[in-house]
């Protein structure tokens, strides 16, 4: 089966897109799948990550004075094009074939043979149904990862993973034989987190307050960590607690935040792009974090967390959470004072924590994965994966 995915990551649009297709692409690739990306090369773009996983990567090229000229998709800046031409890129791209001509279409007609995709993924706030409509003579299918539900998509499948979303908040966004997957049940997860799970919930059983994780997106391009860790040093906090910040390595505060780190008054180190974050959180007792793709990462360990919304496109998947009970809100760009007085309304720790981890775990077990793959690519079930 050959899969092309397009997806970009930069300092605006952050690295969720992209690394939850890398999550969905490994998973196809261990089970017999070609799996090829087309991304744009925008600043903080993740193309060098993506090739060192062993996939290829057609880059597209970057324009700093792109912009677009109406405002539909809301998000029609972050493609970096005009969608017609991005469209016609990705088709010259998506072939296998980095020598063919200017102009020439090295992503042939299904039907006519050679290499049409079996599947097209698009997992991109900027693009809608004309640009998948202009795919559509070029690939079998197509699959289009969303969060937001604000745009048409032409598509034989679509996933969102926020919870509290409704099939019918797409009824008149996509064709009405599209096949529809909600909610984080089909959470792109990557399998070391199912791997993690049971380890994490167990010792949640009895809980304590000695390691608090900090990890609010890869990018982080407004440096929230260094305000967070300028509330934490003002927070009556447990004498014995450590805390742990991870950065990924596009952030671009990374020495601002070590400096800040060593100033503080509990015992802080930074971590910057890890390899094992389900690991680090399994072993957490607290996380602040932001309400994206890794808020399903956390409920799925139990992880309990102090969450804030870092961009418009979080708010439907905080506030759910939030009203489950699956985590707290942090009130962030308000006073100092308050912030404070947010994380101290945690005590007595124990409790609160028992209940959030709970509640939290009940949202994600991890397998979403698993189950997009049996259930939109009938490549297996969830049941033949040890985790």
């Amino acid at each position: 089966m050959k899969v092309l995915f397009r997806a970009d990551a930069s300092f605006e649009i952050g690295t969720g897109h992209v690394m939850r297709c890398l999550t969905l692409a490994e998973a196809l690739r261990e089970r017999g799948a070609r799996c090829r990306f087309v991304c744009r090369a925008h600043p903080g773009n993740l193309i060098d990550t993506i090739r060192q996983k062993g996939f290829e990567v057609h880059a597209l090229p970057y324009c700093a004075d792109w912009r677009p000229a109406k405002t539909q998709p809301a998000h029609a800046a972050w493609l970096g094009a005009d969608w017609a031409v991005d469209a016609e890129e990705t088709k010259l791209g998506a072939g296998g074939n980095e020598s063919v001509p200017p102009g020439a279409d090295s992503l042939r007609r299904v039907g006519a043979g050679g290499t049409a995709p079996d599947w097209l993924i698009v997992d991109h706030y900027g693009i809608d149904a004309r640009w998948e409509r202009a795919m559509r003579p070029y690939v079998r299918q197509i699959f289009v990862i969303d969060d937001l539900a604000d745009r048409a998509h032409e598509c034989d499948a679509l996933l969102d993973q926020n919870l509290g979303r409704q099939d019918s908040d797409y009824a008149d966004l996509i064709p009405p034989q599209a096949r529809i997957f909600i909610g984080p049940r089909h959470a792109l997860v990557r399998k070391e987190f199912a791997q993690w799970r049971e380890y994490s919930l167990k010792r949640r059983e009895h809980p304590q307050l000695k390691r608090l994780l900090v990890s609010l997106g890869g990018v982080d391009k407004d440096n929230v960590t260094a305000r967070v860790l300028g509330v934490l040093s003002t927070c009556t906090l447990p004498p014995d607690l450590e805390i742990t910040v991870v950065l990924g390595k596009n952030a671009p505060w990374i020495d601002a935040v070590k400096a800040q780190a060593e100033r503080m008054p509990r015992p802080t180190k930074v971590l910057v792009d890890v390899e094992n974050m389900a690991e680090l959180l399994a072993q957490s007792d607290l996380a602040i974090g932001a309400a994206g793709s890794s808020a399903w990462e956390r409920c799925c360990l139990g992880v309990p967390t102090l969450q804030m919304v870092l961009a418009q496109n979080q708010e439907t998947a905080h506030a759910a959470l939030v009203a489950a009970g699956a985590a707290l809100p942090w009130p962030l760009y308000s006073t100092s004072e308050r912030e404070s007085q947010g994380f101290e309304s945690l005590l007595p720790w124990e409790d609160v924590l028992k209940n959030i981890s709970q509640a939290a775990s009940q949202v994600c077990d991890g397998k979403g994965v698993f189950r997009a793959i049996s259930e939109v690519f009938g490549v297996f079930d969830e049941n033949q994966f040890a985790v």
